[in-house]
């Protein structure tokens, strides 16, 4: 089944945030890394069901991307109604767990 992926305002935040951070634009590693990022978030249109729940809310599902230290959550909400995944937070895995508010938030 073909899933729409769909990144949420916060999440294309993040992303972005993630891009300047590792200076994807002056590194051919951390370009190859984010590129990889991206293709992982990509790949939740054939394998949205891959990911596990996430500890803060049994509804979202996370997908964990890199090596440690280096691992980031890209946290989704699936809808196998309407076929669809709302990416919803890319967070870097030390990161404190989501607060009842971040779940929700665009």
């Amino acid at each position: 089944m073909q899933y729409l992926v769909r990144l949420t305002d916060r999440a294309f935040r993040d992303f972005g945030a993630i891009y300047e951070f590792i200076e994807a634009d002056s590194s051919e590693s951390a370009f190859a890394w984010f590129n990889g990022l991206a293709e992982a978030i990509h790949s939740l249109e054939r394998f949205a069901e891959r990911g596990s729940p996430i500890p803060e809310d049994k509804k979202l599902h996370h997908l964990l991307f890199g090596k440690k230290p280096n691992t980031y959550r890209i946290i989704y909400a699936l809808d196998k109604r309407k076929n669809s995944v709302d990416v919803l937070h890319i967070r870097h895995g030390a990161m404190a767990p989501l607060s009842p508010e971040q779940e929700t938030q665009p």
